[in-house]
């Protein structure tokens, strides 16, 4: 088995809060004590409804802000804040929105060149520009792109463009934050190929970060469940859709559309809002929506099991019927 190119150990973020002109300082519990690994050519998805942490986790894993606790090791070398400029070269992010992603004063030859002017200061220009146009290619665009601007492009152009410019630097991982949530269906699906394309070539590893399970169930290995800053179930693509442990997982996956008519099944509406994370409910943080919860669920808080298909749940699902996606 290859060493691991992602481990997370603990990973958690507070934001300190000013609450009004005269009052204290509250914590926003963005991410709480998430963990993992991950190796080269497999896919984690990271799925969750909004305000679950997963963009707080992309920008730990990207270095663009420090855990407040936990670990984060790339390739074998821990992550420190005064190792980050010699470390971003491992990872690189593909963010959701290709209209805004690109500068649109430059052309895409600068745009692709631009990583290695600033992280490869010994490239001489014409190294630089073959090296932007051997990456058009490899994302499927012709060499006559090279002198074009972003807003000449269709939405999945430019995102074959952001995708070709985290790959500059060669890095080990990807971090996907909901790369193909902003373009067409028929868009999305060129897209996706394009990225396990990359991937079964050059060995990529990724952190996909979706709400969209359809499309999870299509490119994940594997996946973990986000709710409210922590991590409720953590499995195989293949265990986590065939029997869902955790009732907010199941919950999750009975509000995906479905593309078959004849399909049905039973919509789970959970009760109530989603909590503050300024002010996450003692015990279990998803007692208050669950329809299992009972005493216990609401005084002590569940931590994710030790076993090959982990759930943070007391009172777990039993295997039953599996939720398509």
């Amino acid at each position: 088995m290859s060493a691991p190119v992602l481990v997370a150990e603990g990973l958690t973020k507070h934001y300190p809060v000013k609450s009004g002109l005269f009052g204290g300082t509250q914590l926003v519990r963005a991410l709480n004590d998430v963990s993992f690994t991950l190796t080269a050519g497999r896919t984690l998805a990271v799925v969750g409804e909004s305000g679950c942490g997963k963009s707080t986790l992309a920008r730990m894993l990207t270095m663009i802000e420090a855990p407040t606790a936990g670990r984060l090791s790339i390739g074998g070398e821990e992550v420190t804040p005064d190792r980050w400029s010699e470390m971003r070269n491992k990872v690189q992010i593909v963010f959701q929105d290709p209209y805004g992603s690109l500068n649109p004063r430059h052309r895409v030859g600068a745009i692709l060149e631009e990583p290695l002017k600033i992280n490869r200061p010994d490239m001489s220009a014409d190294e630089r520009t073959a090296r932007a146009r051997e990456m058009l290619a490899q994302v499927g665009l012709r060499p006559e792109h090279y002198d074009r601007y972003p807003h000449m492009f269709s939405g999945g152009q430019r995102q074959r463009i952001a995708v070709g410019r985290a790959l500059m630097l060669d890095p080990k991982l990807l971090v996907l934050d909901e790369p193909v949530s902003a373009l067409d269906l028929s868009i999305q699906s060129q897209i996706l190929n394009l990225l396990l394309d990359l991937q079964e070539r050059l060995g990529l590893a990724y952190v996909f970060i979706s709400h969209d399970l359809s499309v999870v169930r299509h490119v994940a290995d594997e996946v973990i469940v986000m709710y409210l800053g922590h991590s409720v179930e953590y499995a195989s693509k293949e265990a986590l859709f065939d029997a869902q442990r955790h009732p907010y997982t199941k919950a999750l996956l009975s509000a995906t559309p479905r593309a078959d008519p004849g399909q049905h099944s039973q919509r789970i509406r959970l009760s109530g809002e989603l909590p503050s994370p300024l002010n996450i409910p003692a015990g279990c943080p998803f007692s208050p929506r669950c329809w299992l919860a009972q005493d216990r669920c609401r005084t002590e808080r569940p931590h994710l099991s030790d076993e090959s298909h982990a759930h943070a749940c007391f009172f777990p699902l039993e295997a039953e019927a599996p939720v398509s996606a």
